[in-house]
């Protein structure tokens, strides 16, 4: 299907109320592939490839979460969902805070999975790679390079990891009013604990749960993330 000019694969099966599976940054639908299986059995289940990724094409120009939001939004829209319950673990938890902040009345109900979108506290090894990096292209030399993720991505792809990395979402926290269940690996170290107690507070009706894993946690610890929220969603 194609949104906003370029296209967007998606699966999609199934049968009840609606559920939107929604991946991390560099991944695909195939990431939550065992949820969707799963929870096909009782709810109709819609997994998408952001632009980007999997085999969604990618944006002609860079993007924001603000548009990866949009593509969602309109592809619901053109498959007639009109409320559902939507899960996004990492960056996908990103697109899912966009669109429960800023159209309550298409979230029933909101999972976050070890989810980005929060700040990170920087230390001093980051702020002294900062300055060196700055000091080497003032220099004239080509400077530090940046992250693997962030080398190995083409133009297009590298403006938008730059805008998504740098969005600080702790402003739409107090906007989401939906129940939400929040999920986090107990050896996560890409987004550490604090961003779950963090999102817990600020989010009014949220629950914390914890699992026995690191950044995938859903993937780690699966029978206890299907059990939770299998139950959250009925």
């Amino acid at each position: 299907m194609y949104i906003n000019g370029h296209k967007i694969h998606y699966i999609n099966f199934g049968s009840g109320e609606d559920v939107v599976l929604l991946h991390g940054w560099g991944a695909s639908v195939s990431a939550f592939l065992f949820v969707a299986e799963n929870l096909s059995e009782k709810y109709r289940v819609t997994a998408l490839d952001f632009a980007g990724f999997g085999q969604s094409e990618e944006p002609s120009k860079p993007y924001g979460v603000p548009d990866y939001a949009d593509d969602v939004l309109k592809l619901v829209e053109k498959l007639g969902i009109f409320k559902a319950v939507f899960v996004g673990h990492s960056f996908g938890g990103r697109v899912c805070l966009e669109i429960a902040a800023r159209r309550p009345d298409i979230v029933s109900k909101l999972v976050l999975a070890d989810s980005a979108g929060l700040k990170p506290k920087r230390g001093i090894k980051y702020h002294f790679r900062v300055t060196a990096h700055k000091i080497l292209r003032k220099l004239g030399f080509k400077g530090l390079g940046g992250s693997s993720d962030y080398r190995n991505l083409p133009p297009t792809m590298r403006e938008t990891f730059k805008s998504v990395v740098n969005y600080d979402q702790t402003y739409l926290l107090k906007d989401i009013n939906c129940p939400t269940a929040i999920f986090w690996g107990d050896r996560d170290e890409e987004t550490p604990l604090y961003m779950a107690r963090k999102f817990e507070k600020e989010i009014a009706d949220s629950k914390l749960f914890m699992l026995d894993g690191g950044h995938f946690s859903y993937a780690d610890d699966p029978r206890k993330f299907l059990l939770i929220l299998r139950a959250f969603i009925g």
